[in-house]
C-alpha cells in the first residue's frame, strides 16, 4: 500500500520514477538444469499437423486455402534471380542497398508462397520449385544483406567473405525459413534425393547454428555488453532465428541445450535495455520486429519446454505489447513515428492479437480486430517469416470471435522513455524527451506532432529509403534526422547535438492539467551559450498552447522556431492558417518574422506517405535576447 501512495505522488505531480523491476528475467528464473528437464527431446512440441495430416492441413488452412494456392501458382513458372557480385559492390560504389536485396527477397518471396501452397494442398505441384528454391538459398555465397557484411568480415568490403558466414536480419530469416522446409518436407526431399534434405540442414548449421554458438562478438547478442550500449529489435529478432534452427535442426542434444540457454541469457539483454514502461523507442515501425520478436522468440521457447520456460506474466512484456495499441493514431493507419519509424502503420493484426492472448491484454486483442476492419483485407503470409504465417492459421478460429475497439484512454504517459501521448475524439498529440542517442535516433528532444480527425497537421517526417548513410557517420547530415526538421527551436543559431549527453532534464507530467514540461538545454551543444529554455505544452478543450521559457549565457544571433507540417500553410499577421483555414497556429507578430520552406519529397519511402511535399513553418525572432518566452497556440 505504501508503495502504491509513493507511486501515485510521483505520477500526480509529474516526478521521475523509475520502476523498479527484476533483471534477466529468463536466466535468473530459469537454470540450464531446468531447461535441460523442461526441453523437448524430440519435434512433438511442434503445434502443426506434419505434411501427410492431410486433415489437420485442410482444417487449419481452410479460411486461406484459395489465397494459398492462388499465391503458390503466381511461382509455379518462376525464374530464380542471380543476384550478381556488382549487385553487392553497389553499396560501396553508391550506398544502395535496394540493388542486392530486392531480387534475394523477390526469390525468398517466392519460396515461402510456394511452401505454404504445398502445405495447405499436400499434393506435390509445387514440390519441385521449392526444390529448386531451396538449392538456390544453399548455393548462394552468403545469406547476408550487402549493408551488413562489412561490420562482420575482417576484409570490411560488401563482397562475402570466403570461409565466413555472417549472421545478421536476413541469414536469421532464411535459417529459420529453411528450417521449417527441412522439418516439414524432409520425407518428401528424401523420395527425390536425401542430398536435398542434408544441404539443407548443413547450411542451416553452417550458416547460423555454428556462427551462434563459437562467436560472443556479434553487437547484437549483447553478451558482452559495455554500459550505455544499444540493444535494438536485432536481438530478440536473431534470437528467435537461431531458437527455431537449434530446435528443428541441430541433432546434438548438447548443442542444443547450450544453444538454446545462449539465447536466453542474450535475449536478457534486450529485456533489460527496455524501459520499465515498456515504449518501444525505435517506434511503431519497430515494433514488431522488436517487441513483436520478443513475443515470438518466447512463444516459441514456451513451445518447446510444455510452456515450463515462460515469463509472459511479468508486467514489462505486457508493457511492451501495449505499446502498440496505445501509438496508434487512427485515420489512414497514421501512428506515432518518433525516430526513424513511418508515420503510417499499425501492426500485423494477428500477431498483436496473439501477443495479447498470451500477456491477457483485452486491450491488445480488441485492437488487433479493429486494425483488421479498417483494412479490407490482408494477407496471411507473414513475409518470410514462417512462424507467424502458422501461428496465423492457428489462432484465426479464435480472432474472428473478438469484438474490434481501440483503446480508450485519453492519456498515456511513459516515465521512463519520456513519451506523452493525450487524445480525445478529434485530437492526438505526442511529445517526448528522452536522448539523442536511441536505437533509430533523430535529434527531437522536446518534439511533438498533433493530429486532428485523424489527419496529420503537425508532424514528425520519419525516414528515407536506407541507404549506406543512414547508419553511418554522416547520418545527421540527412535532413529528416535533424532537429532543425522537427518541431524544436535553433537557440544562438544551433540546433541540437548526436549523442547520448544530449538529453532532456526536469522532465514532467501533470495529469490533472495536462501539462508536458521539459528542460531541452542540455539537447544542444555548449556553443549554443544555454542555461535554460523549458518548453512546456499544454492542452485544453483540443487546443494546444506552446511555452518556451529561456535563458541563455548570452545571445549571438536571433532564435529560429520551426514547426513541420503536413500540408501548405498560409501567412497571415500572425497567423499560420492549416488543413483549408480549419485549423492555424498563432505567435505574436511583433516578435517573429514569418517564413516557410517547402520540401520536395523526391525519396519514395517519404513521399508514399506524405505525398509530393513538406513544409517548414520558421518563425525567426526579431529581437537577440539572452532572456525571455515566447508562447503558440493552435487551435
Amino acid at each position: 500500500m505504501k508503495q502504491g501512495i509513493i507511486i501515485l505522488l510521483f505520477n500526480i505531480f509529474g516526478l521521475h520514477f523509475t520502476q523498479a523491476r527484476d533483471v534477466d528475467l529468463l536466466t535468473k528464473n530459469y537454470t540450464i538444469d531446468d531447461v535441460q528437464q523442461y526441453l523437448a527431446t524430440g519435434n512433438g512440441w511442434v503445434a502443426y499437423p506434419d505434411y501427410s495430416d492431410r486433415t489437420g492441413w485442410k482444417q487449419l488452412t481452410a479460411p486461406f486455402y484459395e489465397q494459398l494456392l492462388k499465391e503458390g501458382d503466381k511461382y509455379l513458372d518462376y525464374e530464380w534471380q542471380v543476384v550478381k557480385a556488382t549487385d553487392y559492390l553497389e553499396y560501396e560504389r553508391s550506398g544502395s542497398r535496394v540493388i542486392m536485396e530486392k531480387p534475394l527477397n523477390e526469390n525468398i518471396k517466392a519460396l515461402t508462397g510456394l511452401v505454404m501452397a504445398e502445405l495447405a494442398e499436400g499434393k506435390g505441384r509445387y514440390l519441385d520449385q521449392i526444390i529448386n528454391g531451396s538449392w538456390y538459398v544453399t548455393e548462394i555465397s552468403t545469406w547476408s544483406l550487402s549493408a551488413h557484411l562489412p561490420a562482420f568480415q575482417s576484409s570490411k568490403r560488401t563482397l562475402p567473405q570466403q570461409g565466413t558466414h555472417v549472421f545478421d536480419l536476413m541469414a536469421g530469416d532464411l535459417g529459420s525459413l529453411m528450417s521449417w522446409i527441412y522439418y516439414f518436407l524432409q520425407p518428401e526431399f528424401d523420395k527425390v534425393n536425401p542430398a536435398i534434405s542434408e544441404r539443407i540442414k548443413l547450411n542451416v548449421q553452417e550458416r547460423v547454428i555454428e556462427p551462434y554458438l563459437t562467436r560472443n562478438d556479434m553487437w547484437w547478442q549483447a553478451l558482452d555488453i559495455d554500459e550505455g550500449q544499444l540493444v535494438n529489435n536485432w536481438n530478440p529478432w536473431c534470437n528467435f532465428n537461431v531458437l527455431t534452427a537449434l530446435l528443428l535442426v541441430e541433432g546434438d542434444t548438447g548443442k542444443k541445450l547450450q544453444g538454446v540457454y545462449k539465447t536466453m541469457t542474450s535475449v536478457d539483454q534486450f529485456i533489460n535495455y527496455v524501459k520499465a514502461d515498456g515504449a518501444c523507442e525505435e517506434g511503431p515501425s519497430y515494433w514488431g520486429h522488436a517487441a513483436g520478436k520478443l513475443y515470438d522468440y518466447l512463444k516459441l521457447l514456451s513451445y518447446a519446454t510444455n510452456n515450463k520456460v515462460s515469463i509472459f506474466e511479468h508486467p514489462i512484456v505486457k508493457n511492451m505489447g501495449e505499446y502498440i495499441s496505445q501509438s496508434y493514431i487512427g485515420g489512414d493507419r497514421w501512428v506515432v513515428n518518433f525516430a526513424d519509424a513511418s508515420a503510417k502503420g499499425g501492426g500485423d493484426p494477428l500477431l498483436i492479437f496473439r501477443y495479447g492472448q498470451d500477456v491477457h491484454s483485452m486491450e491488445m486483442m480488441q485492437f488487433a480486430k479493429y486494425l483488421t476492419e479498417q483494412r479490407s483485407s490482408f494477407n496471411v503470409i507473414e513475409g518470410r517469416d514462417a512462424f507467424r504465417t502458422l501461428e496465423n492459421f492457428l489462432c484465426y478460429p479464435t480472432f474472428q470471435k473478438q469484438q474490434a475497439q481501440l483503446p480508450q484512454n485519453t492519456s498515456k504517459w511513459y516515465p521512463e522513455t519520456e513519451f506523452l501521448y493525450l487524445k480525445d475524439k478529434n485530437t492526438f498529440f505526442a511529445a517526448k524527451g528522452g536522448y539523442n542517442n536511441e536505437s533509430h535516433n533523430h535529434n527531437d528532444i522536446g518534439s511533438f506532432i498533433l493530429y486532428k480527425e485523424g489527419k496529420p497537421l503537425f508532424i514528425d517526417a520519419g525516414v528515407g529509403t536506407y541507404t549506406k548513410k543512414t547508419f553511418s557517420k554522416e547520418r545527421y547530415d540527412i535532413w529528416t534526422m535533424q532537429s532543425g526538421y522537427h518541431n524544436l527551436p535553433q537557440i544562438n543559431g544551433h540546433d541540437q547535438r548526436f549523442g547520448a549527453s544530449y538529453k532532456s532534464s526536469d522532465v514532467s507530467f501533470d495529469p490533472k492539467k495536462l501539462v508536458f514540461k521539459l528542460d531541452i538545454a542540455t539537447a544542444y551543444p555548449v556553443e549554443a551559450q544555454i542555461k535554460r529554455w523549458v518548453r512546456s505544452y499544454e492542452m485544453k478543450d483540443g487546443i494546444l498552447f506552446i511555452h518556451d521559457d529561456f535563458n541563455l549565457k548570452q545571445a549571438n544571433s536571433p532564435n529560429m522556431v520551426h514547426f513541420m507540417v503536413a500540408e501548405n500553410p498560409v501567412i497571415s499577421n500572425g497567423r499560420i492558417s492549416l488543413g483549408n483555414g480549419e485549423h492555424a497556429l498563432t505567435f505574436d507578430v511583433n516578435e517573429f518574422e514569418a517564413s516557410i520552406d517547402t520540401i520536395e519529397q523526391d525519396d519514395p519511402r517519404l513521399s508514399k506517405v506524405w505525398g509530393q511535399y513538406l513544409y517548414r513553418i520558421n518563425l525567426k525572432a526579431k529581437n537577440t535576447q539572452r532572456k525571455g518566452s515566447y508562447t503558440f497556440t493552435i487551435k
